[in-house]
């Protein structure tokens, strides 16, 4: 088949990991794949045998929007791809002008509860072939605004190289990983984290927030206990992960939280928020804790750093493989087209 992806950009986050784990994996599998983006860090990832091309297709203006569509559908016609495979919003309305200037099929990938939008915003969604949700969550909380061609596919992950295994001496090392925005709540983690005692805090991640959360650190006193990293690339976080003690997941909102589900498969504790999705992916809410619960968590936090015992444990089983999950959308593209 011949497929192009769009998504607003490849800097930092969980829709640029999966996207690129999608694409590079069907070009695996012997299809055409060409990904347009407005480009970013990431796009070095993207498989040599998977195109990409630039366009400003992250930008929230119909004129813009219009004109990228123009331009992939002219792609579509003169290289003969069969399919438009939309993730976010922005996307899903080109992907949609994109269809009908060419005649190609169109589906979107929701990848996380926009909240209590306007219905309008979502008409893409409702006129796709389909709408994948990346989980239940997901689909649950946006079921008023999209319509019944919804399917859910958890994101899928490789298997790891690496397994966690306990640090074998002080201090304990906590480990953040993520963009640097306020949903993420990272800046209540550290205003949660105690001033003394033996333990380390690195931040894996870039983001809008990185020097107010870098003033925070210096405001508690905690400064030359947290390490701010910057973005490194997957095999990187892995190592950390592997080699650290406890994973810190203190979100305000996730659709299918990848960095949770990689912790998950290579097994480090995590301390995480109770939200939708991360009760969806532990099977209970027990053990969870408020977002934005500076208490909760610095109690949490703390008792951890005294037993190293996690309050939840995730099974590894609540996972999919990336075979799995690409395996689901290979089948959906076929029967969009048939």
């Amino acid at each position: 088949m011949k497929i192009i992806e769009i998504l607003p950009e490849l800097e930092i986050g969980g829709v640029e990991r999966h996207v690129i784990d999608l694409s590079n994996e069907l070009a695996e599998r012997g299809h055409d794949v060409l990904v347009v983006s407005a480009g970013g860090q990431m796009q070095a990832q993207l498989s040599k045998k998977v195109e990409h091309r630039s366009l400003p297709v992250h930008k929230k203006n119909p004129f813009t929007g219009w004109f990228c569509a123009k331009k992939i559908s002219k792609w579509i016609k003169n290289e003969k791809y069969q399919l438009l495979h939309a993730h976010s919003r922005v996307p899903a309305w080109i992907a949609d002008w994109a269809s009908g200037m060419s005649g190609a099929p169109y589906l979107v990938t929701a990848h996380v509860d926009f909240g209590n939008k306007s219905r309008w915003i979502y008409r893409p969604y409702r006129e796709a072939a389909r709408v994948i949700c990346v989980s239940q969550a997901v689909c649950n909380a946006m079921k008023n605004v999209f319509s019944n061609n919804t399917e859910v596919i958890l994101n899928g992950l490789d298997t790891p190289s690496v397994t966690w295994s306990k640090p074998d001496k002080p201090p304990v090392k906590f480990l953040f990983v993520g963009r640097l925005s306020e949903v993420k709540g990272l800046q209540d983690a550290l205003r949660a984290m105690p001033q003394s005692g033996d333990w380390t805090l690195d931040v894996l991640g870039d983001g809008p927030i990185m020097d107010e959360l870098k003033k925070i650190t210096q405001e508690r006193d905690i400064n030359e206990k947290v390490y701010f990293h910057g973005y490194v690339d997957s095999k990187v976080v892995d190592e950390y992960m592997s080699l650290s003690s406890c994973l810190l997941f203190p979100s305000y909102t996730e659709g299918m939280p990848l960095t949770l589900a990689r912790a998950v498969q290579i097994g480090i504790p995590v301390i995480a928020s109770n939200i939708e999705p991360v009760a969806e992916m532990a099977g209970s809410r027990d053990g969870l804790l408020t977002p934005g619960d500076i208490n909760a968590w610095g109690g949490a936090i703390r008792d951890f750093i005294s037993n190293e015992t996690p309050q939840v444990r995730f099974e590894p089983d609540s996972v999919p493989t990336l075979a799995k999950m690409v395996d689901r959308v290979e089948e959906i593209y076929r029967e969009i087209l048939e």
